[in-house]
């Protein structure tokens, strides 16, 4: 006689037509974008538009840097693997040109340390 497995009912999860990125995207209260600002091409331009939307905003809650990189590290990070690598590198750029205008060390950039474990 052949042993049959005992069938488990297994649930599946709803899934809804939107995500909530999506909803966050739509409603959130962090910033008023300019539309298109992340599909224009230049890592400049978006950086740039970025930082006006922050610096007008009234309703952010931080300064308008971490709002601004905020927004965007959400946009790439909602994009995840459907995002192009061609984009992904704009996007990212656009963060380094952010950084700049607004006067922050880049990430790549990090302090020495001595043979002690002190930093100079």
């Amino acid at each position: 006689m052949a042993i049959r497995k005992k069938a488990t009912a297994r649930k599946k999860k709803a899934t809804s037509k939107k995500k909530w990125s999506g909803r966050v995207t739509e409603t959130s209260d962090a910033l008023t974008l300019e539309h298109g600002v992340f599909s224009q091409r230049s890592p400049r331009r978006i950086a740039l538009s970025l930082k006006r939307s922050a610096e007008r905003s009234k309703r952010r809650k931080s300064d308008p840097y971490r709002s601004a990189m905020s927004m965007l590290t959400f946009y790439v990070n909602r994009g995840g693997k459907n995002l192009p690598a061609a984009r992904k590198r704009v996007l990212n750029a656009a963060k380094e040109e952010l950084r700049s205008l607004y006067g922050k060390r880049s990430s790549g950039a990090t302090k020495k340390r001595t043979a002690t474990g002190t930093r100079r």
